[in-house]
């Protein structure tokens, strides 16, 4: 957990309080549905309805002689309802109770987290728009390689972050599901009909299929899937990372009045919260990791997968909340130096633009081979000599013959390069 940081409404989910809840809504439920096909009589519904409460400190008391949280709370109803109090867990297994209060958690969370994404998509999309046309280098390996713009950079975290979505709206199908089949899933004490009505009042669909347990592959794709947030998070924090180094500076996250770098150093100005965020993603794929080993699991259950979850679900979900409303902040604060992209852009003396010549001189009937040579030599005296590579192109007499000065400086036009923006911009984010 991350108490310093947390936030409330998702902390608040996962808190006990909120998990005995799901537990009782879990059981009234099924009391309801008991007492709708005449199972249970309607009066000892109503007693369960009106007294059914419980206190989380009365459970933990309970716990610790019997060792067994949902005999705890059963015990703990038992107190406050009375007599109506046998007709509760009738027929139930723990884990009809808490997998099915589980997937309630769980999806409640991908809702919290569907807004904190949809606000990260945001923050990312203005930014992008603002920075369409501002010039930067692109680079491949580190290394200079051809223009883009800043926008165009912000719009693939933008899709990332559409993707991401798409597969939490996944997710949140996968997890919805709850189970009341009993201790081995043969529905021995109760009909199909019960979980059936009982998902239906909770909002759940139904495994159509279970053992004692709801099989954990759903748990891995919930939990796999923050961490392919996380992971889109820390891609975009990289890149942070990598604009705000000194060599760089193109970038940088906005530094606040009294904020300090270093105890040392007065004059760092760190990427803190980027750092951060490629940090806490290790986690998510650690959780990710541990939920995959949950899947298999001894015949019809065993117990090893419990302790993981307990972990695993809620520090997965507020942890990734978390990363979203930071990364968010990050996106929408961050301060963009255009000058320094543009010095950057031209600090190799427009040897990026070696590609469009080789291409024009294919053009004009010199072989690639031959025109790669003559680009490359030329290229090369840029990184040795600090020399200015239109002025060597021009210079260099093979070049000019099989093209001409006017042609040579066309190549050197940057809205050709990116004369394709504006068609990107509205695949990715429409007209």
């Amino acid at each position: 957990m991350i108490p310093r940081y947390s936030l409330p409404a998702m902390t608040a989910l996962w808190n006990e309080t909120s998990r005995f809840q799901k537990w009782l809504d879990v059981e009234i439920a099924v009391c309801e549905v008991h007492a709708e096909m005449g199972t249970i009589p309607t009066e000892a519904l109503s007693q369960i309805q009106e007294r059914a409460a419980f206190s989380v400190e009365r459970i933990l008391e309970i716990e610790k002689i019997t060792r067994h949280d949902v005999i705890a709370f059963t015990t703990a109803l038992a107190e406050n309802i009375g007599e109506a109090s046998r007709y509760v867990h009738f027929g139930l297994t723990s884990s009809d109770v808490v997998d099915t209060a589980n997937a309630l958690l769980m999806r409640d969370a991908c809702d919290l987290l569907l807004k904190r994404l949809d606000a990260f998509a945001e923050a990312l999309k203005a930014r992008a728009i603002e920075h369409q046309e501002t010039v930067m280098m692109g680079r491949t390996h580190g290394i200079h390689a051809e223009p883009t713009t800043f926008g165009l950079v912000l719009a693939l975290y933008y899709a990332d972050t559409l993707r991401n979505r798409e597969r939490l709206v996944q997710a949140r199908k996968t997890v919805a599901v709850g189970k009341i089949s009993g201790a081995v899933g043969t529905f021995a004490h109760l009909d199909p009909e019960v979980e059936e009505r009982v998902c239906e009042k909770l909002g759940l669909a139904f495994a159509p299929i279970s053992t004692q347990v709801i099989q954990r592959d759903r748990y891995a794709e919930f939990v796999n899937t923050l961490a392919l947030i996380a992971a889109g998070i820390e891609k975009f924090a990289l890149e942070v990372r990598h604009l705000q180094r000194t060599e760089v500076r193109e970038a940088r996250e906005a530094f606040g009045k009294g904020q300090k770098g270093s105890s040392a150093m007065p004059h760092k100005r760190n990427p803190i919260t980027a750092e951060q965020l490629c940090g806490l993603s290790r986690v998510l794929r650690g959780n990710a990791a541990a939920a995959m080993e949950n899947i298999a699991l001894w015949h019809e259950r065993d117990i090893s997968h419990s302790s993981v979850e307990r972990v695993i679900l809620p520090d997965s979900s507020i942890l990734i909340d978390y990363m979203l409303a930071k990364a968010t902040d990050l996106a929408a604060g961050l301060v963009v130096d255009a000058d320094r992209m543009r010095e950057n852009f031209e600090s190799l003396g427009g040897v990026t633009f070696s590609g469009q010549l080789l291409l024009e001189l294919t053009r004009h009937g010199v072989s690639r081979e031959t025109a790669y040579e003559w680009v490359q030599r030329n290229a090369l005296r840029v990184w040795d000599e600090k020399a200015d590579f239109r002025t060597l192109v021009l210079a260099d007499a093979d070049i000019v013959n099989a093209l001409g000065a006017a042609s040579i400086e066309a190549v050197f036009n940057l809205k050709v390069q990116l004369r394709n923006v504006e068609k990107v911009f509205k695949r990715v984010f429409g007209n």
